[in-house]
């Protein structure tokens, strides 16, 4: 099996390759922290192929699905896992530059991560694009405007991708994590329930990938909750929502 991994430097990506490298998979690992890829490469001699990039760059993730094909072959599974969260607010004018490079990141490089490969994949009939979103995209989560208005955006592109690729034989996967522990949630001051680790959540997620399920919340738990909060009126949701605690916007880009 040959897995592609955005974003797989640390945190979920980085527990998602160690996941599919210990079930014996060739990982192609994509980031901008070439050193933390250098150290996983070192870990899983012979099994990881790094690539240092940004998936906000079209032509340097083209040229490392180029690379791949060629050298190792098409990849089963592709995973866009890269996301960014900061905390935002639309009246501050220096965080539109935040909510363009939140966007770029979560949505867009979703996108470019995927668009190298759908057509051989489409040809061959087979292969899994697996998104990584969140149940921040369920509702809007005050504080956090870039990042639930992204990662709602990822739920809707993945299900019109979803839809587009239904008799291509490629699966589309959908996964909306909760709270896993990550250098992403490290830096909230604020109780986060149904917390997981990241290697318990990638073994979750690996499931979930393989049986090729539409969409998933992992941990289930934390879909019961964002399945209620869709459903709550917005007179309630406005005031319950209103006193929530927020991500501190001194996490700059």
């Amino acid at each position: 099996m040959i897995v592609v991994i955005s974003g797989a430097s640390s945190g979920i990506g980085l527990a998602l390759a160690r996941h599919y490298l210990k079930c014996g998979a060739t990982v192609a690992a994509f980031a901008r922290r070439g050193e933390l890829l250098e150290e996983l490469a070192a870990e899983y001699p012979g099994k990881v192929t790094p690539y240092i990039l940004d998936v906000r760059d079209a032509a340097a993730i083209h040229a490392a699905a180029d690379d791949l094909i060629s050298r190792i072959g098409l990849p089963d599974i592709i995973i866009a896992n890269a996301g960014v969260s900061r905390g935002t607010l639309t009246e501050y004018a220096e965080d539109l530059d935040v909510f363009q490079q939140v966007m770029d990141i979560n949505v867009l490089g979703m996108a470019k991560t995927f668009q190298p490969f759908i057509a051989l994949l489409s040809r061959a009939g087979k292969g899994r694009l697996v998104g990584i979103a969140s149940v921040a995209g369920f509702r809007g989560l005050p504080g956090s405007e870039a990042y639930s208005a992204s990662k709602a955006a990822a739920i809707s592109y993945l299900e019109s991708l979803r839809v587009e690729l239904r008799s291509s034989g490629i699966k589309v996967v959908t996964i909306a994590p909760g709270y896993i522990r990550s250098p992403m949630t490290d830096i909230n001051s604020y109780p986060m329930p149904f917390l997981v680790e990241a290697d318990d959540a990638a073994a979750r997620m690996a499931r979930v990938i393989d049986k090729g399920s539409s969409f998933a919340v992992v941990p289930w738990q934390m879909g019961v909750i964002g399945w209620l909060l869709k459903r709550l009126p917005n007179w309630l949701y406005d005031r319950i929502f209103s006193k929530a605690p927020r991500k501190s916007r001194s996490a700059r880009m």
